[in-house]
């Protein structure tokens, strides 16, 4: 397996192509590229995260820069980390939802924002040279500021739309899972916050997955029995770095991943719509939306019930984030679960959801199930397929010429392709050596009958 090295950072499988030289050959860089100063760096809990730490902090501060460690964080800690300690950068040391015996690195800007393409390029080239080290008494310094995750919870509940009060009084039952990872320390804090009463599963921040660690269905069958067995009004389930959310409603059923944004889209729209009658400065076609090409068609149905604009872009939180702060959009994400509120920050984060989803669950007055009724439904298939001696280029080539008359082509990221009540959307992953196949339609029948098509139309 090879090292993944995208806009996303670089992930390998520890030992193998995540080595110790390629952890300082990329650390090393990515401390020129910050002309050697302030670094907010933070980890995963994976059990392999503190060796792969040892080795950043140490080349780090070979290259004289400053080291903050905020410990075992969510990805996003790191990135509202980096904004308000002004940093010259961070590195958030995780691989996100791949298996355990994977790690890996997620480079940030000084604006908290993760490297752009641009930026990237410039980074990659600056691990073509070798390390410039500085002289034994000009090494960086190291701190250790676990305080941080407190900030990232105070940011969040300071929101204007959360009122705490409230929440606490709703008394929310909840079952947990953070697959004993980062989130079994900042999430059982921000729920105590809040009054609920918390069923941890898998929150013991052991490093050793509790399931396979990305927050699909299938992964979550636990989480969906404890919450029928307790009768709790929801259930909570974040990925290894904390940047996805997913939740389960009161029936043990999953809400679906692309809900958790389609359900804040309308949460913040609403009180955006609301404080706009109070305020000029608000207008309703000043109101944005941006959210990936992969994301569901019911975000685009309920910005139009607020006469919000929603754009999209190819898929990647830097790409969401970028296309937000240019278009100063009041919310954004990605269907997996990532939810971009730019009165935190401009990033995925569970943290900022979980706020939200509470808040409007409480507000709503009914049940889960009974909330995700009142929005658009449609239902999403996801497929995939190794890459192997395929040429995915070629591949999506082809199958644009073939369906360029039956649907709206969109290139900017793999092929999309809109049809009049469904779509489907084919990319290379930035993460894994596959190509992603991802349908949506009314019915799951549909969907799946979608994904089998093109998963067939791939592979002639």
């Amino acid at each position: 397996m090879a090292l993944m090295v995208s806009i996303s950072g670089i992930r390998g499988v520890v030992g193998e192509t995540l080595t110790p030289e390629t952890i300082v050959k990329y650390a090393s860089a990515y401390a020129e590229f910050c002309n050697r100063g302030h670094i907010v760096i933070g980890r995963d809990g994976r059990n392999t995260g503190k060796n792969v730490l040892d080795i950043v902090v140490s080349t780090l501060r070979q290259m004289g820069c400053n080291v903050t460690d905020l410990g075992i964080c969510p990805t996003p800690t790191v990135a509202l980390a980096v904004e308000k300690l002004k940093a010259a950068g961070g590195i958030s040391i995780t691989a996100s939802h791949n298996p355990m015996m994977w790690n890996g690195l997620k480079f940030f800007a000084s604006t908290g924002l993760f490297l752009d393409a641009d930026e990237n390029r410039t980074f990659w080239r600056l691990t073509e040279h070798p390390a410039k080290y500085v002289p034994w008494n000009k090494q960086g310094k190291y701190e250790l500021d676990e305080a941080f995750l407190d900030e990232h919870i105070r940011q969040v509940l300071s929101l204007s739309y959360i009122d705490t009060g409230k929440i606490r009084a709703r008394k929310f039952k909840v079952v947990l899972d953070c697959v004993n990872s980062a989130g079994g320390i900042i999430v059982p804090r921000l729920l105590e916050k809040l009054g609920c009463e918390v069923t941890p599963l898998h929150c013991e921040v052991t490093g050793i997955f509790g399931h396979t660690p990305e927050p699909i269905p299938e992964n979550l069958t636990a989480l969906c029995a404890k919450v029928r067995e307790v009768k709790a009004d929801i259930g909570i389930a974040v990925d290894p770095d904390v940047d996805r959310l997913v939740l389960i409603n009161e029936k043990g059923e999953p809400f679906v991943e692309e809900y958790t944004i389609a359900t804040c889209v309308k949460f913040v729209l609403a009180k955006v719509q609301k404080e706009s009658h109070m305020s000029p400065l608000i207008t309703q076609d000043s109101l944005k939306v941006v959210v990936n090409l992969s994301t569901t068609r019911a975000v685009e149905d309920i910005a139009k019930q607020y006469k919000a604009i929603t754009l999209r872009t190819p898929v990647g939180e830097i790409n969401v984030a970028k296309k937000m702060k240019e278009v100063g959009a009041i919310i954004g994400g990605e269907g997996s679960g990532g939810v971009i509120l730019p009165k935190v920050h401009l990033g995925r984060d569970a943290i900022v959801g979980i706020g939200l989803v509470l808040q409007y669950l409480m507000e709503f007055g009914g049940t889960m199930s009974e909330l995700k009724a009142t929005l658009p439904q449609y239902l999403i298939t996801k497929g995939k397929i190794e890459l192997g001696n395929l040429n995915a280029d070629a591949i999506l080539k082809r199958l644009q010429e073939k369906f360029s008359s039956t649907g709206i082509i969109n290139t900017d990221d793999g092929l999309k392709i809109d049809f009049p009540e469904a779509w489907v959307h084919l990319r290379k992953s930035n993460t894994e050596p596959i190509i992603r196949i991802i349908a949506e339609a009314h019915t799951k029948t549909e969907a799946d009958e979608l994904v089998k098509k093109f998963t067939a139309e791939i592979l002639a």
